[in-house]
């Protein structure tokens, strides 16, 4: 049985627009930054999903500076 590999912490990232939310989920997932960034704005056009979870992630998500303490 293989084990699958470990993920980085969900930190929000320091290479940041507006909070580094969708670096540090890029990161955490292994996406392209690029790719998540354009997910979150179609998903705020679509309803507004986006705006919700972005908001929710930049409140419950730490920076990486505060995990490191």
């Amino acid at each position: 049985m293989t084990t699958a590999p470990s993920r980085p912490p969900l930190v929000r990232s320091s290479d940041r627009v507006i909070a580094g939310v969708c670096a540090g989920l890029a990161n955490h997932l292994g996406w392209p930054v690029r790719m998540v960034r354009i997910g979150m704005v179609v998903a705020a056009l679509a309803g507004g999903a986006g705006f919700a979870f972005y908001a929710w992630l930049w409140i419950m998500v730490p920076t990486a500076d505060e995990s490191a303490r």
